[in-house]
């Protein structure tokens, strides 16, 4: 009894180390799998995705895809070779424009097109990949990614895609690079007539084919590839109408038939969450496509306006605080951080996966933004703060550019007291939050940059935030503050930072609030009494050591 206690001990702590670590496996060097992945290849770069029509059949006793998707771009420049991915054990089977049979170069999980057509520059041409296969199925999901073939409880077959950082091209052919989100699509998946499927958008028909139904799903707004999916179950349907910034909003939630009692108690959050982030994110970025709230087999993940959940109706993370403080049982961990993604990953949307902290650091805060929304900000800063202990400080929080390579797991909780230290350098809460609301408007349906995110924040914050983020993106190091107090003399100074790394941080002498503005130079202060108290104020991260 006692070795099973201590082996679910250990189970338990290594899926909180590793609850947000890295979607992707560490690499020391890269292939070119790796490239054609990452990049924007020639073969990319010449084209637009404006729509897809993403047609497919699912068996779920076979565990089996097959079908089509009509891929329609606008021609950017001339061209006659077309890179589409999708990844073993799946099969183009073959590829047509306007009635002709293509050639297609393999290139492991690249697929060279050479066009006949000539690609004249602002033509719209289409063109339809058809394929088939046993897709990769998740182990792990939504870590390990791929297709959840699971069943429910009544033996109903219970279905679920998640393939963030692995890529959509793990389950459907597709332009699988964050930099080009398709401007709208088509979503239709025909499935065992008991069963349903839930995708994004809206629903716009259910068609009976035989003993089969085709579900029709409708996305209006951009999309970024990894936020598609498929939410296949015996699934119940209710939903309520939001009164939000741009007027009625259509709350759908779909879970499994017996779980309908408790989860219409339990998705109260849902609201609550809409109502916090319109406050602080400014309105949600999808009213033409509505929101739902989607279970699935797994833990959960931001798939565009059909954010899937499976965190067991309970609060916290599966019933746990990661902060250890006691608010992070205040609310549904999945249902606010997933949700938080329609702002910081859906709405903005990093162009390469290096940059994904800006889907993860501000999603993270997001948590503490929420518990501030309703139950002030001592709570918010007391969770965020107990985050900390969850921080590595492995490796930089930006990754490798161009090979699909994310950085460090600590764009979760790292970011998120980066942002933090940063709400207080601005030293105004509402503009804080006005900086935020505005981001989603400059970057509305965008694919962005570190650096352009980086500028804007400088810009409205009014601060040179340059060696900022350089120390707590690109290094491991923690700036930590020396300092001594000798009689009626303070002597500080910043160590284990960046080149022209300044920033000023509060502390509190002797019960009085003082704003110091450290340098890697010793700096001098006299105080008024001799060896005063002397306290950092905790919100900022940074580590200190008294001489």
């Amino acid at each position: 009894m006692t070795h099973r206690f201590y082996i679910s001990i250990f189970l338990f702590l290594f899926s909180i180390i590793t609850v947000q670590a890295q979607l992707l496996s560490e690499k020391g060097n890269f292939s070119r799998q790796d490239t054609l992945r990452g990049s924007i290849t020639p073969e990319r770069a010449w084209w637009d995705l404006t729509y897809y029509h993403l047609d497919i059949k699912v068996n779920p006793d076979e565990k089996f895809i097959s079908g089509k998707n009509t891929i329609q771009y606008k021609v950017l420049e001339t061209n006659s070779v077309m890179q589409i991915d999708l990844q073993s054990p799946l099969k183009i089977t073959k590829v047509i424009q306007d009635g002709v049979d293509l050639e297609i170069k393999d290139d492991g999980n690249a697929h060279f097109i050479t066009l006949v057509k000539p690609q004249i520059i602002n033509e719209i041409n289409s063109i339809e990949v058809y394929y088939e296969g046993n897709p990769k199925e998740a182990v792990n999901a939504p870590w390990d990614g791929g297709i959840s073939w699971k069943k429910d409880k009544n033996d109903n077959h219970f279905i679920a895609s998640s393939c963030q950082g692995l890529g959509a091209s793990v389950w459907w052919p597709c332009k699988d690079h964050m930099y080009d989100e398709v401007d709208s699509m088509k979503i239709s998946v025909n499935v065992p007539d008991k069963l349903m499927n839930v995708s994004n958008g809206r629903l716009q028909l259910v068609e009976q084919i035989g003993d089969t139904k085709t579900y029709h799903w409708v996305v209006k707004n951009p999309i970024n590839n990894y936020g598609v999916n498929i939410n296949i179950g015996d699934y119940a349907h209710f939903s309520e109408v939001y009164d939000g910034m741009a007027g009625n909003l259509d709350m759908d939630y779909y879970v499994l038939k017996d779980n309908i009692d408790v989860a219409k108690e339990h998705f109260k959050d849902a609201p609550k969450m809409m109502k916090a982030f319109e406050h602080w994110f400014g309105q949600y970025p999808f009213y033409k496509d509505g929101y739902k709230l989607v279970e699935v087999p797994y833990l959960g993940m931001e798939h565009q306006s059909s954010v899937t959940y499976g965190n067991e109706y309970m609060n916290g993370y599966l019933g746990r605080d990661l902060s250890g403080t006691g608010w992070g049982l205040k609310f549904d961990f999945i249902i606010i951080h997933e949700s938080g993604h329609e702002w910081f990953a859906n709405n903005i949307t990093n162009k390469d996966v290096a940059d994904m902290w800006i889907h993860e650091s501000f999603t993270c805060y997001s948590e503490s933004l929420f518990l501030d929304y309703y139950y002030g900000k001592q709570a918010a800063s007391e969770y965020v703060i107990g985050l900390r202990k969850n921080i590595k400080n492995d490796k930089p929080i930006i990754g490798h550019y161009n090979v699909n390579s994310e950085g460090s797991g600590d764009m979760y909780y790292k970011g998120a007291n980066m942002l933090h230290t940063l709400r207080q350098l601005i030293k105004d809460d509402e503009k804080w939050r006005q900086l935020l609301r505005k981001m989603n408007l400059t970057f509305y349906h965008q694919t962005v940059t570190t650096q352009q995110i980086e500028d804007y924040v400088s810009k409205e914050s009014g601060i040179d935030l340059k060696a900022f983020f350089n120390q707590y993106l690109r290094t491991t190091k923690i700036p930590t503050l020396e300092y001594s107090i000798k009689n009626k003399e303070l002597q500080y100074r910043w160590t284990d930072v960046v080149d022209n790394f300044d920033m000023p941080i509060q502390v509190t002498i002797d019960g009085k609030e003082v704003w110091l503005h450290p340098t890697t130079n010793w700096k001098i202060e006299v105080l008024e009494t001799k060896n005063p108290s002397f306290e950092i104020d905790v919100d900022f991260y940074i580590e200190s050591k008294k001489l």
